[in-house]
């Protein structure tokens, strides 16, 4: 009995480690939008491999007019792209994750100028786009054939901020479900606040307003994009105009803020907008990128009782523009799209520091602003 035992131990970890190496994915479709204003026409779909970072290309589909942000359904099957104009539009494609193609389904119209924003429900009944320049979020319901109905709701915000030139009036920039997909929370850039509304799919008007229906930050800040931490505790919002970031306790649709940090760096003199934030899959760092003068990802550590961040490092992105970034589930992987430089660069990151250390691998793309993995079956 005892050999046995001590086979049994012995062979655990090995066990362990199968099923982990079996549960990770070694290649991963990697979805990239643009605008297309320079060079680029279109979505397009490279193969990405966990181990190396190595990227190859798939295809392309063109003729989508500023595919500036994507997301993709939970069931693999579509990805859905907001067409960023004046008079904006949502687009729906089918794709093939094996072979990395894309095809045109439909489109509507956003209800709104500017979307740039879209997310959509793990239960494939509803999008949600945030149109910038008219300063709403709109809901559209899908059909069973990916295909998206004309939108049924719109909620508009009202008001302004100190900067005259940037804050005149509501400019609504994202549009998330929150982890339990109970809420949809949304960020106004021209108001200063973090939106809160309730979500039920059932209804005929799906999201309303909580009590209290908003937050605001530092006036002049501008929110823009917001990370939920993994056991869904706490909510981290980047402010563009300001380069800050503020942690909020989070708990069934309410927040509390709790900390302010600084993207800059002491002294720092220029232009700067910070853009994107996403926390690694391991709930043990926060990572935020800055556009301007900055032109870098900032790494943080998160305290992991009280969510608070400290910082760690700061890494250039290797070109201009960091829009948008990405960071693959492995946990190994950081992907940044420099917009304004047109290229895509794999950023290695050590697991116990948190640091990047940039790669040979790189993506040469005409103005990429948003990046999306996929399991590429």
């Amino acid at each position: 009995m005892k050999n046995i035992l001590l086979i049994i131990s012995m062979l655990f970890p090995v066990l362990l480690f199968a099923q982990k190496n079996k549960d990770t994915p070694k290649t991963l479709d990697l979805i990239i939008g643009t605008y297309t204003s320079g060079s680029s026409k279109g979505i397009s779909v490279y193969r990405f491999y966990t181990e190396s970072g190595r990227v190859a290309y798939l295809s392309q589909i063109t003729g989508v007019d500023n595919p500036s942000y994507l997301c993709v359904s939970d069931n693999n099957k579509f990805v859905y792209a907001v067409n960023e104009e004046t008079k904006g539009g949502v687009s729906s494609f089918s794709f093939d994750p094996k072979s990395g193609k894309l095809g045109f389904i439909n489109k509507q119209s956003s209800l709104g100028a500017d979307p740039c924003y879209i997310s959509v429900d793990k239960d494939q009944k509803n999008l949600f786009v945030a149109n910038y320049s008219s300063g709403n979020i709109a809901v559209f319901p899908l059909n069973k054939d990916g295909s998206i109905a004309p939108g049924i709701q719109t909620i508009h915000d009202d008001g302004h901020g100190p900067n005259k030139d940037r804050q005149e009036k509501a400019h609504v920039h994202t549009a998330v479900l929150s982890p339990d997909e109970k809420y949809v929370l949304y960020t106004d850039l021209g108001t200063d606040k973090l939106n809160i509304t309730r979500y039920k799919s059932s209804q005929s008007n799906p999201i309303r307003p909580v009590d209290p229906p908003f937050v605001k930050v530092t006036p002049g800040n501008g929110p823009r994009h917001i990370a939920f931490s993994p056991d869904e505790k706490h909510l981290y919002l980047i402010q563009e105009m300001g380069s800050a970031i503020t942690l909020f306790d989070y708990k069934k649709g309410h927040v509390t803020a709790k900390q302010t940090v600084s993207l800059l760096p002491e002294g720092f003199k220029g232009e700067t907008g910070a853009a994107d934030i996403h926390i690694s899959p391991d709930g043990k760092f926060l990572y935020a990128s800055n556009r301007g003068d900055a032109n870098e990802i900032i790494v943080y550590a998160i305290n992991q009782d009280t969510g608070e961040l400290t910082y760690v490092d700061r890494t250039s992105s290797k070109g201009k523009g960091p829009r948008n970034f990405v960071i693959d589930p492995t946990g190994s992987f950081l992907l940044v799209a420099n917009q304004n430089s047109n290229t895509v660069y794999v950023f290695r990151i050590d697991k116990n520091s948190g640091k990047l250390t940039p790669t040979s691998n790189r993506i040469d793309i005409g103005n990429p602003v948003c990046l999306k993995f996929a399991p590429a079956e």
